[in-house]
């Protein structure tokens, strides 16, 4: 017999291994980059501004809302006459296209265009104002009850109760006739410091979900404050909900503003208001432009306004798969 050296079996060595591996994913992903197709990482806000944009319903009314802001910034521009100018040889002039005016005259011969376009400024910055306010404010009680809990949670949310049942309508002409009747500012803060339940209500739902989480408990373990936590490590978690809440707030705060000034205890002459306008119309109400007009401008902006509100809901849901509009 024959002697048989048995064969010793050298396993490969680690680098070689993972250099045969790696060989065809590197070159991979060299053809990947020499085509220009290299793979970048994105945010969830790059997916929400991508499903924001691709909602048709709700770039339709940005659209239309950066339109109807254009016209309030630069109405002193745009309108055709001086806002507080009467003429008494055309007094109830009809719209027409052909003519100087446009939209028609009021009762005192103003331009009725004008008059809308300061109007719509009017409405603007009171929509503004109080969802500014109404934010904050329900954004501050909001994240201290949802946050701290216990006794300072039922606190602030039996105020909130408490406010939530009163009748909103009875409480704002109340308020308008002792303390703001007149001035639009005034009226402004009425409207925002009623406004700030909703918001608190989901500030505080969503608070109460993120305080829970693993990243809040090692920042305190960290040894970070309890304003830091909620404002540097929970607040940014929720802003999705806040400012949706808020855009929605800006419409809610116009068609108020307006129930205010048409029962006559909301924003007083000389400024005026689509709510005004509306009023005023009703002296004549065979004069169908003097309440139509400003009607469709309401219309228009607080349709635009909640376009956008359910398209940032969708956009910023990250649940949301697709696009529904």
């Amino acid at each position: 017999m024959t002697d048989q050296t048995p064969l010793e079996l050298k396993p490969p060595m680690v680098s070689q291994v993972s250099d045969v591996a790696q060989a065809p994913l590197a070159g991979h992903v060299e053809s990947t980059v020499e085509a220009g197709l290299e793979l970048k990482a994105r945010s969830q806000w790059s997916y929400a501004r991508q499903r924001f944009l691709r909602h048709r319903l709700a770039m339709a009314g940005l659209l239309g809302l950066i339109f109807f802001l254009v016209v309030g910034i630069f109405a002193n521009y745009i309108a055709p006459y001086p806002i507080d100018q009467i003429n008494l040889e055309e007094v109830m002039i009809a719209p027409t296209l052909t003519g100087h005016h446009w939209l028609g005259t009021d009762e005192v011969g103003r331009d009725f265009l004008s008059r809308i376009v300061y109007g719509i400024r009017t409405s603007e910055e009171v929509g503004m104002f109080v969802a500014l306010v109404a934010t904050t404010i329900g954004l501050i009680l909001g994240a201290i009850a949802g946050y701290f809990g216990g006794i300072i949670d039922n606190l602030i949310m039996r105020l909130t109760d408490l406010v939530l049942t009163l009748p909103l309508l009875a409480i704002l002409l109340t308020a308008a006739a002792l303390l703001g009747e007149g001035s639009q500012w005034r009226v402004s803060f009425i409207l925002g410091f009623v406004l700030w339940t909703t918001n608190a209500r989901i500030v505080r739902g969503v608070f109460l979900s993120l305080r829970e989480k693993e990243y809040v408990e090692a920042a305190k373990a960290s040894g970070a404050g309890n304003t830091r936590i909620m404002f540097r490590h929970i607040l940014p978690n929720t802003l999705g909900p806040i400012v949706v809440a808020g855009t929605l707030a800006v419409g809610t705060a116009i068609l108020i503003e307006t129930a205010l000034s048409f029962l006559g205890f909301g924003i007083k002459p000389p400024a005026t208001s689509l709510g005004i306008l509306i009023a005023d119309g009703q002296n004549n109400p065979q004069k169908w432009w003097l309440t139509v007009f400003p009607g469709v401008a309401i219309v228009l902006i607080v349709l635009c306004i909640n376009f956008i509100g359910d398209g940032l809901r969708d956009a910023l849901d990250p649940q949301q798969r697709r696009v529904r509009a």
